[in-house]
């Protein structure tokens, strides 16, 4: 009981080694981070400013300690079944192989189209920057670009993962330090902490409507769980790298949502129209120090949902696969690992495939954004609502 779980686990539920084990706490913690992307709330600040009542900063704490419960769930199932596979594994495990099953098909229906939204989000915001490229070429070069990555292997996705981090953190800093210097001088809304309560637009209900929108932000934590057979340490790392990522990104979410509360523009027409444009924190950013940092956060955006964060997502959803095909929930061929570079290869170029087929056909729709993040939103859910379940019954 008092002896830590083994890192080199599988064996002992009759599976073999196959996946490189590389990854230390600190590729684990870039690796959530990334997926959440630092800079999400960018792309949303509108929609949850105007949902929340301008508490934008408050319904990202709230949805902070709410998704908290979510990873210590996946830190004791992460401990107890220390494989790839994620909810699939750990309902299979946890309850009976047949809700495993169904658990797997769901988790699919959000890890899947994961990717899909993400390219075609970076490819329009892409071709808003440089309208001459049409937004189906923006989609393809991020999809062979991110395939190519993940196919070098898991230590090559870990690298680029630093990289991309640490350029988000960088333009993160710049708006943050500009934004506050902004608001120091007057510009703007004025110092005020609105952003985590106002009396005057305050109700339960208002504000736990807006924490559904902002949650979403905080998807991806759990992908981490999805690289259980490449930890070269302990599986408890495992839960660490999960509820240290969330609690980074909630801190991170909640200080710059609040330095835009400050600066953005015509809160009147936000809180009563909206953002339909999605442009709300970029005029945020634009009120700060002109259109420079403007374009810089937009760019950031696009650059950090169609590259740095889909390269995470096509790496955790090509790990799934390889987790139900090798259950033979999926077809075998799915389970093959590439024999220099140790991925799940014939699953990461499925994954691609498939994400590019749909990016490029929701890009044909008016709908496709708003239909493709209902999806994801359902199958997260679903799978965290499994998982609750699968804690319950194994460990009560």
């Amino acid at each position: 009981m008092t002896q830590p779980t083994p890192a080199h686990g599988v064996e002992q539920f009759g599976y073999r080694q196959e996946l490189k084990r590389s990854l230390t706490f600190t590729d684990l913690l870039v690796y959530g981070l990334i997926f959440m992307v630092p800079i999400a709330p960018f792309g949303i600040f509108g929609s949850v400013y105007q949902g929340s009542g301008g508490m934008v900063a408050l319904t990202y704490a709230i949805g902070m300690v709410a998704m908290m419960f979510t990873a210590n769930s996946y830190a004791e199932m992460a401990k107890a079944f220390p494989m790839a596979g994620s909810v699939y594994t750990y309902a299979g495990r946890g309850i009976t192989p047949w809700v495993g099953f169904l658990a797997g098909w769901v988790i699919l229906l959000d890890y899947v189209l994961v990717p899909g939204l993400l390219y075609l989000v970076a490819a329009v915001a892409m071709n808003s920057i440089i309208s001459t490229i049409p937004a189906w070429v923006w989609l393809v070069l991020f999809v062979l670009l991110n395939t190519a990555v993940n196919y070098m292997g898991i230590e090559m996705t870990a690298r680029v993962n630093k990289i991309m981090l640490v350029a988000e953190l960088v333009v993160l800093a710049i708006f943050l330090v500009i934004g506050a210097i902004a608001v120091a001088q007057g510009k703007g809304n004025g110092f005020s902490f609105d952003a985590f309560f106002n009396a005057k637009t305050f109700t339960w209900p208002l504000v736990l409507g807006a924490v559904s929108i902002a949650v979403l932000s905080f998807l991806g934590f759990d992908g981490i769980s999805m690289l259980a057979e490449e930890n070269n340490q302990e599986a408890r790392q495992i839960g660490r790298s999960m509820v240290a990522a969330l609690l980074l990104a909630g801190v991170l979410f909640i200080a710059q949502t609040w330095v835009a509360s400050m600066l953005v523009p015509g809160t009147d027409r936000l809180l009563a129209e909206g953002d339909p444009a999605g442009t709300a924190f970029y005029d945020a950013a634009n009120v700060a120090s002109g259109a420079w940092l403007a374009t810089l956060t937009a760019l950031a955006t696009a650059i950090a949902w169609g590259f740095a964060n889909s390269l995470a997502a096509q790496a955790a959803t090509s790990r799934l696969l390889f987790a139900m095909a090798r259950d033979r929930q999926l077809p075998s061929v799915l389970a093959k690992v590439h024999p220099k570079h140790q991925v799940p290869v014939n699953a990461t170029l499925v994954v691609a495939g498939i994400s590019l087929i749909l990016g490029l056909y929701m890009a044909t729709r008016d709908d496709g954004i708003s239909l493709l993040s209902t999806l994801v939103n359902f199958g997260a859910m679903t799978a965290f609502l499994v998982l609750h379940v699968s804690v319950v019954n194994h460990f009560v």
